[in-house]
């Protein structure tokens, strides 16, 4: 489709934008289908049985069973389909495969903030590769935010205290527009960012122009490291946490709970949620030292050590 028809109707940028335009131009020519006959019908009657024009106007009720039969059916087959074809891109856009690219993604009023796993970092600006899956883990410092990409037909909101997360897969190069579609305060209009996608060689030297001095992981080991974790955790005063990512934890309560980011962000800013079996509740909060992006750094740190325990 053109990219620049009113502007209306953004560029498609991904084969999931494709389907989700073509699902919306379906429903609307079913919805035509069905709501213009009765309109024109409803017209038709109004002038034809207007005051003063000789008509029939017996209303005794008449009854055509294919007809009526027809009117229940087609729009219940066409609802359906609908309704399947929805569930298949939503479950989609909610399934994002196991080799995605990660990216850590931070809210405030009124940025973006992104960490690449390699340890670059941008603000308003996204660079990613074409025809390659892409992960976003987000979080807000503040306010509910929402994070829409125009071009890829995609939004999700981003919450303060808890994760969210959305992927997508870029086909084509070029510069979109990013939005926050929830309304965050005063500059909410302002609250803009870009989305570059790249060739995937491009995005090779792109990565290499913008290098950190450590990856992300290695980032969170340092900050590991600095506040002490490792005199807790490494000599059984603490629950021990190689190995610990993805895997069920048994808590003081009896119940069970998986290591997840969520949960390994809780143990770190709120220690004494969720208490593991066996252990005193000993740990301090971090919440007053750590940001969200902080976090996320020390939260790939204990990811990495999990891969490296397997």
């Amino acid at each position: 489709m053109n990219e620049h028809f009113l502007r209306l109707w953004p560029a498609q940028a991904s084969d999931y934008a494709v389907s989700v335009d073509w699902l919306v131009i379906g429903f609307t020519a079913m919805m035509a289908l069905f709501v213009v006959p009765v309109f024109v019908a409803l017209w038709v009657f109004i002038w034809r049985y207007r005051r003063g024009r000789p008509a029939d106007r017996d209303h005794r009720p008449q009854s055509n069973l294919p007809i009526e039969l027809a009117w229940i059916i087609l729009p219940f087959i066409g609802s359906l389909v609908v309704f399947l074809l929805s569930a298949r891109l939503f479950f989609i856009a909610r399934t994002p495969p196991e080799d995605a690219l990660e990216v850590q993604v931070t809210a405030r009023q009124w940025m973006w903030k992104f960490q690449h796993q390699g340890g670059q970092r941008e603000i308003n600006t996204l660079h990613v590769p074409a025809r390659r899956p892409v992960k976003l883990t987000m979080i807000s410092e503040d306010v509910i935010h929402s994070l829409f990409f125009p071009s890829l037909r995609i939004k999700q909101d981003v919450l303060p205290g808890r994760y969210s997360m959305l992927w997508f897969q870029a086909e084509h190069s070029g510069t979109y527009e990013v939005y926050c579609a929830e309304y965050c305060g005063t500059d909410h209009a302002a609250m803009l960012a870009r989305l570059v996608v790249l060739n995937p060689a491009d995005y090779e030297h792109w990565l290499a122009d913008n290098g950190s001095s450590a990856d992300l992981a290695r980032q969170g080991e340092t900050l590991y490291r600095q506040y002490g974790c490792a005199s807790c955790h490494d000599s059984g005063n603490a629950p021990p946490l190689a190995g610990v990512f993805n895997r069920s934890v048994q808590l003081a309560d009896g119940s069970q709970v998986k290591a997840d980011e969520a949960y390994l962000r809780d143990s770190i800013l709120l220690p004494q949620k969720q208490l593991v079996a066996g252990y005193l509740p000993i740990m301090p909060t971090y919440s007053n030292l750590l940001n969200e992006e902080a976090v996320q750094r020390l939260v790939a740190y204990l990811r990495e050590l999990a891969e490296k325990h397997q």
